[in-house]
């Protein structure tokens, strides 16, 4: 019917405004004029909807359909806009942190960082994944978080020099062709930027939430916003923000130096509209404790340092059960 009355106006509009104009008084001509012009400016506007809601549909094809991992209820996925920020750091306590608050939750964690994989390190893990009577890669576990990482299959020290289809490849098979048995939490270290890797897997499978990860630094929180925004665009939950190496501490003196400046994530926040899920300090314990592959949730778990993690682990589950209630 629609379609019927849109031609129809056309048409008598049309032929209404061909007719000569020694037929039509002064001010007919100018009413038809105006009533042309008019027409004219109502056609532009519904051709521009049209040819949206076309886009819009050719799109929604074109976007693979997501489909959840088997045995994995939630996925939370830690980035960052840039690399040096702590994001793997912060990916790992934070999924030891999940476990520790609540030791009825069984967490994952999934290294996609493929050209810089550091949850081996971190988790002091080192061999190759055994192979199930499926064909799907048994995780290695250590603290009692099952990992998969691309470090688990190539040598420490050897480059991966791949082109893009390669690492979809590679992050597909780590999503799909893993045993990850049955995981409240899967969380997975994302790559710094906004790349092919973040679509993909916000493309591929439902994402609970994302976790922000920046140093209260201008550079940082710029390349941060970038990804918060990113998420938005492509209907991830923006779980909220994490400022890392907020404050250092002199151990001597116990002086309080904002190294990096003072609460830039904080305030970065409140400018996207989302939460802040808390500060982690610049401290020495945190990064001894990275690099002989114990983190400081379970190595040092009366720690400040390690409260701090839980309390953002917190944060994550109360964001989770706000955005999906």
């Amino acid at each position: 019917m629609a379609q019927f009355t849109y031609s129809r106006l056309s048409h008598l509009l049309r032929k209404y405004m061909n007719k000569p104009s020694v037929l039509r008084s002064g001010t007919d001509t100018q009413s038809g004029y105006a009533c042309q012009l008019q027409f004219k400016r109502w056609q532009r506007t519904v051709d521009k909807k049209a040819l949206q809601e076309r886009q819009k549909q050719q799109m929604a094809k074109g976007l693979p359909k997501q489909k959840p991992i088997l045995g994995v209820k939630q996925v939370v996925v830690v980035a960052s806009g840039k690399g040096g920020v702590g994001k793997s750091t912060t990916a790992v306590n934070l999924a030891l942190g999940l476990s520790a608050n609540d030791p009825s939750k069984s967490v994952g964690l999934l290294d996609a960082d493929i050209y810089g994989p550091s949850i081996p390190k971190l988790m002091n893990l080192k061999g190759n994944p055994e192979l199930t009577d499926n064909n799907l890669m048994r995780p290695l576990t250590n603290y009692g978080v099952p990992c998969m990482s691309m470090g688990f299959l190539v040598e420490d020290v050897a480059p991966i020099v791949w082109r893009g289809l390669m690492v979809m490849s590679a992050i597909e098979k780590m999503l799909r062709q893993v045993d990850w048995g049955s995981l409240d939490y899967l969380v997975i270290d994302m790559p710094p930027g906004t790349g092919d890797v973040q679509l993909s897997i916000s493309q591929n499978i439902p994402v609970a939430g994302a976790v922000i990860v920046s140093t209260p630094q201008d550079i940082a929180l710029l390349d941060a916003r970038r990804g918060a925004e990113m998420f938005k665009k492509v209907n991830v939950p923006v779980l909220g923000l994490v400022q890392n190496m907020s404050v250092f501490q002199c151990p001597n003196c116990n002086h309080q130096t904002h190294i990096f400046g003072s609460d830039g994530a904080r305030r970065l926040a409140d400018t996207l509209g989302v939460r802040f899920l808390g500060d982690i300090p610049l401290h020495l314990n945190i990064r001894e404790t990275s690099d002989r592959g114990q983190p400081v949730v379970i190595s040092s778990p009366d720690s400040p340092e390690a409260e701090a993690y839980r309390k953002v682990a917190s944060m994550v589950v109360q964001r989770l059960e706000e955005v999906h209630s």
